[in-house]
């Protein structure tokens, strides 16, 4: 009998389990939509930043604990220890805005490199910049305009160095030697160069954006057919959940906006190239110009044979670039300067192969071989007793020349008295 009382109750036990299991799923449903609805309120970036530190840092290399042992590596003046990027773990912005002010740091520190050890001096540009105008600079050594015999041109490539850099990460994590321009610019002086050391990147003046006041303006969805106080209740509401919810997840760290102001005839580092060629390089007394050029500094620097092909061509007598950006083919250069890049550039690349293997070509370009690295910011480094001793060759060529042609003269002078003392 239990059983028929079972078998007859087994239509209701089921219509009563499937009515709770829709009930159930119609709950579980209201619960997927709202967190949905949460989740889709909630910017994660900006959540992430929530519980970040100010952005306030050390000023100093000393306040920062840090500083440049005696192989120039930057070292931790309490623990020996190199630079940590991740200073906190998974405030990932927090520590590059971290690494960045110490970029700004270790900017200024290279300037005063370029002052104290290399006795450069800052030349202003504009040369004629009004007091009150956006202005730059670049590096002269004493004897920048006044040497006779050569002249080193210095170009970096694209980015946040500075001048006097090649690449910032590389001083920061390896040394001084392989991230500045020191080493070039410290044996150019002893090997009787002259050195101008431009400045690329420094192309704008950041000025904070004045802030705009705040707009209001009426939802298009408004429900205007509401009883004005149930809409005013409404609203209250909502506005104060709004509230809540983004004082909850705002990012405490407001950053200040910036415009740039860009400076004139400098604005892009292909401006500032040609700019410097016109008003230093154009008018300095050496007779030979050899130049290197990092990067973007290549594509400059093929910019710059583009405008102002004949003035470079009778004025520089080498080019070593290392990792070059440019492209004869995009930046449509004439068969003339194809055929003088040829003879007078040379490109250390980033490669596997051994330094200063040649390395074959898919287009028209000048010669190219490994600098002895896959690195990229490494290049100039790398390269560095190469592109020395490829301005060397070119010097001595350059002499030998110079006396083939003083001594043709004297010859010529020689036989014509002797032909007039013969007629005599």
């Amino acid at each position: 009998m239990l059983s028929s009382q079972l078998c007859a109750a087994k239509p209701a036990v089921c219509i009563l389990m499937i009515a709770m299991a829709q009930v159930a799923a119609h709950e579980d449903g209201e619960k997927t939509t709202a967190l949905k609805d949460l989740l889709s309120r909630i910017d994660l970036d900006e959540l992430m930043k929530k519980d970040e530190p100010p952005f306030t840092f050390p000023q100093t290399l000393e306040e920062f604990e840090y500083a440049f042992n005696e192989h120039g590596q930057l070292r931790h003046t309490k623990t020996g220890e190199h630079f940590i990027f991740n200073a906190r773990e998974d405030l990932h912005r927090w520590n590059q805005k971290r690494y960045e002010a110490l970029g700004e740091i270790i900017t200024q520190y290279v300037y005063e490199l370029l002052e104290n050890k290399c006795n450069m001096t800052k030349a202003i540009i504009p040369v004629d910049a009004a007091a009150d105008e956006p202005s730059s600079f670049i590096y002269l050594s004493p004897d920048a305009l006044s040497n006779p015999s050569k002249l080193l041109v210095l170009i970096q490539g694209s980015g946040v160095v500075r001048a006097g850099q090649w690449a910032r990460r590389l001083i920061i994590n390896q040394d001084l030697d392989s991230g500045t321009q020191i080493p070039f610019i410290t044996r150019a002086m002893e090997e009787g160069y002259s050195v101008i050391v431009l400045n690329p990147n420094e192309n704008h003046l950041e000025v904070e954006k004045p802030s705009e006041p705040s707009t209001f303006s009426s939802s298009p969805t408004e429900h205007f057919d509401e009883p004005v106080e149930k809409k005013e209740r409404k609203d209250d509401k909502e506005g104060k959940k709004r509230r809540e919810f983004y004082e909850k997840y705002r990012n405490p760290q407001k950053e200040t906006e910036t415009e740039r102001i860009p400076i004139r005839e400098n604005a892009s580092s292909e401006e500032h190239v040609l700019y410097v060629w016109d008003h230093f390089v154009a008018k300095a007394a050496a007779k030979h110009v050899f130049v290197v050029a990092h990067s973007y500094g290549g594509l400059s620097f093929v910019e710059l044979l583009n405008h102002r092909e004949t003035e470079v061509r009778n004025k520089v007598c080498a080019v070593a670039l290392t990792d070059s950006a440019h492209s004869m083919w995009l930046q449509d250069t004439s068969k003339s300067t194809q055929d003088w890049m040829q003879q007078h550039c040379c490109n250390w690349v980033s490669s596997p192969e051994p330094l200063d293997t040649p390395l074959d070509s898919m287009l028209p370009d000048c010669p190219r071989v490994s600098a002895g690295t896959e690195r990229h910011e490494l290049t100039s480094w790398m390269s560095f007793e190469s592109i020395f001793r490829f301005f060397g060759e070119v010097v001595e060529a350059k002499e030998d020349e110079e006396t083939e042609e003083t001594s043709n003269i004297v010859t010529t002078r020689s036989s014509s008295l002797k032909s007039k003392h013969l007629e005599l």
